[in-house]
């Protein structure tokens, strides 16, 4: 697997190069900060670790042409320790965050779920599912729903194909982290919420309103029609 880290602070870059390559990660990062696009598309990293803060330009302006061209999984590492800087990293695209300094092992596990998520669907699953009079296209993160399509991230897909699988059911939010993290001590809450949130938005763009309820103090349902 190869990472590209967006990060200006050597002794960071070096430290997570060394324990990543640990795990057989390869990291590569942008020679000039100018043209980090450059280095995307020549490198076609499987995921992307991006600081906010950043010469030239700052880390959100990066997220989003990223996400102009790719579903790559994206996480956020950011000594900001503001909210909005968090629902303004999801709302763009983002599929994680972690504040710095954060533990080693936990960026380690965060990366590695994201990998499994992005990369280890299994050949026999089904690509295709009608829903809502849409239909997910697994393989391609895509939904199609009368003449209209949208592209999903990787979180948003993996939350709505748990939703869908199960609907007229309702999922509760622990069940919702534990599938998507792994394991829930490394989940944010607000992240989730930010996950679904803008799932909805994406799903209400082509005409799909409505189509996820919130059960409050339960969790979240895909309706069946």
């Amino acid at each position: 697997m190869k990472v590209m880290l967006i990060e200006d602070d050597q002794s960071i870059y070096k430290l997570i190069t060394e324990r990543f390559g640990q795990w057989m990660i390869e990291v590569i990062g942008p020679n000039d900060f100018r043209t980090v696009m450059e280095t995307f598309t020549s490198e076609q990293p499987q995921l992307v670790l991006i600081d906010i803060q950043l010469p030239v330009y700052d880390g959100f302006h990066w997220c989003r042409e990223i996400r102009m061209v790719s579903n790559v999984p994206i996480l956020f590492l950011s000594s900001r320790d503001h909210p909005m800087d968090m629902v303004m990293a999801m709302q763009m695209g983002a599929d994680d965050f972690v504040q710095k300094p954060f533990h080693m092992e936990v960026l380690v596990a965060k990366v590695q779920a994201l990998l499994r998520r992005a990369y280890d669907y299994k050949e026999s699953e089904v690509n295709i599912e009608a829903w809502c009079g849409a239909q997910i296209h697994y393989d391609r993160a895509v939904v199609n729903y009368e003449g209209s399509q949208i592209e999903l991230t990787k979180n948003e897909l993996f939350i709505l194909k748990v939703l869908v699988k199960s609907k007229g059911q309702i999922v509760s939010r622990d069940e919702l982290m534990r599938k998507l993290w792994d394991d829930e001590r490394f989940v944010n809450d607000n992240t989730l919420t930010v996950n679904v949130n803008r799932l909805r938005q994406r799903l209400e763009e082509i005409g799909l309103a409505d189509v996820i309820v919130t059960k409050k103090g339960l969790g979240y349902m895909a309706v069946s029609q």
